[in-house]
């Protein structure tokens, strides 16, 4: 089996174990306590603290261990939006931001609070001239991730903070997927990371906040990660989090440079194997193991059981399931296709032949999931009305776009499609087809049940 969604959670590192099982025996007491089996247990915290501080790039009392990466940005967000409460509640974040971030946004804006989303391009990524534009006198925190967890796009953060200092605003910055290759460009206030991004344990996040930033902890504190984090430490799993970042960072420059050539490959070679296929993300300023492409006429789910069956286990840039039929927010905010995303992540030590099979295997499986579905081979070729409506209400993504597929060469040049759909990811879908189709989305209006007309006009 060929695991290939290391973006979710990387495989546990060799030194993460190792670290795992020694500490498991040296590092059960409570490193509070002054006897000797505490004393023990607070040197393993102490130099995983220092380890860690100096992977991120900060001082270590600057640094707390939390429960998950998600803790540590609810923990983070929350803290400085009430240390600096007297300034306002104003929040500015990506609109691409990790769902943590985004879930800390509505909490305080179902509480009064007001936030700002900045878009990104069709590449995923924010310009500094935007976020700079988006702070206020009143804003009290900007979020900016360093790398997208979904489509791998690197985040101008060293631009953004420089901003954010200029205008007194402290940034916060996602740095989950980064922090393997390396640390955050210097201007950061306060960081979050968790350690099953980089082949450490689950359930190990990294919060540092720099000194002079007002940070007040949210809720009942103790004594414990200075009061950031309360509740006794994990400390064998804080120590092999560490350990295997120390380790992933001594291997990062030499497996960054050939995962990039890997997913390069996959970059180059999908659209040319595959049609119908959008790779999506910045093709230069990206993490260097992970790659995201869109299939048109594919549904998402069914290709990802598909590739399963045949050995690979990949994820989708869409979080579009069964049981909420929700496109993912990172890929509508870039206007790429919701449906039929495949994410393929790399963990360390992937071998080039594991590359090749996925490419050898990916058409087949492609071309069965459309056969499945009806979609169209090619484009149809022949004139007729003007005008055709295309009933898809009650349809899910992308039956929509197939059916819409199917029609579209039926009207002349200049002639329009109508396609109804109840379907919220079709409103992405249909403008997403017509970019990638070179045809004019014209546009939508609301049906009176329910759902809506998206209008689009055949230019080729």
């Amino acid at each position: 089996m060929s695991y290939f969604d290391a973006a979710s959670s990387a495989p546990l590192h060799p030194v993460a174990r190792q670290a795992l099982l020694a500490a498991l025996d040296e590092g059960w007491a409570d490193p509070a306590r002054l006897y000797r089996e505490g004393r023990r247990a607070r040197l393993l915290l102490d130099a995983a603290r220092e380890t860690a501080a100096e992977a991120v790039g900060c001082r270590p009392d600057e640094l707390s261990f939390t429960p998950s990466g998600t803790v540590a940005l609810h923990r983070g967000v929350a803290g400085v939006l009430a240390g600096r409460r007297r300034v306002g509640r104003h929040l500015v974040v990506s609109a691409v931001e990790h769902s943590a971030v985004l879930h800390a946004a509505e909490s305080l804006a179902s509480d009064g609070g007001t936030v700002t989303e900045v878009g990104v391009d069709r590449l995923g990524r924010v310009t500094a001239d935007d976020f700079a534009g988006a702070l206020r006198a009143d804003t009290a925190l900007a979020c900016l991730q360093s790398a997208n967890h979904e489509v791998g796009t690197v985040q101008p953060a060293a631009e953004a903070a420089a901003a954010c200092a200029a205008a007194g605003v402290p940034l916060l910055v996602d740095a989950a997927q980064s922090l393997a290759w390396g640390p955050v460009d210097a201007g950061w206030s306060v960081l979050a990371g968790s350690a099953h991004k980089w082949g450490g344990p689950a359930g190990v996040g990294l919060l540092a906040v720099r000194k002079g930033v007002r940070f007040a902890a949210s809720g009942p504190v103790d004594e414990r990660e200075s009061g950031r984090s309360p509740g006794f430490e994990n400390l064998p799993a804080i120590v092999a989090a560490a350990a295997s970042l120390r380790a992933v960072r001594a291997e990062a420059g030499a497996e960054g440079a050939r995962l990039r050539e890997l997913v390069g490959r996959i970059r180059a070679s999908v659209p040319e194997l595959v049609g119908d296929v959008e790779v999506v993300g910045d093709p230069v300023r990206r993490l260097p193991h992970l790659v995201t492409f869109s299939c048109l006429y594919v549904d998402g789910e069914a290709l990802l059981h598909a590739l399963d069956r045949e050995g690979f286990s990949v994820s989708s840039g869409s979080s579009c399931t069964s049981s909420t039929l929700t496109p993912s927010h990172v890929l509508r905010a870039m206007g790429v296709l919701s449906e039929g995303n495949v994410r393929v992540s790399l963990p360390l030590g992937t071998p080039s032949s594991e590359v090749d099979r996925f490419l050898a295997v990916l058409p087949g499986v492609v071309a069965s999931v459309r056969a499945e579905l009806g979609a169209p081979a090619a484009s149809a070729g022949s004139g007729g009305a003007s005008e055709l409506v295309v009933d898809a209400l009650g349809k899910r993504c992308p039956l929509p776009v197939i059916e819409l597929a199917k029609v579209i060469g039926d009207v002349p040049v200049g002639g329009t499609v109508a396609v109804l759909s109840d379907d919220e990811a079709a409103r992405l879908d249909i403008p997403a087809w017509c970019e990638m189709r070179s045809q004019e989305y014209v546009g939508e209006s609301p049906l009176p049940g329910g759902g809506a007309e998206f209008v689009v006009r055949r230019v080729v």
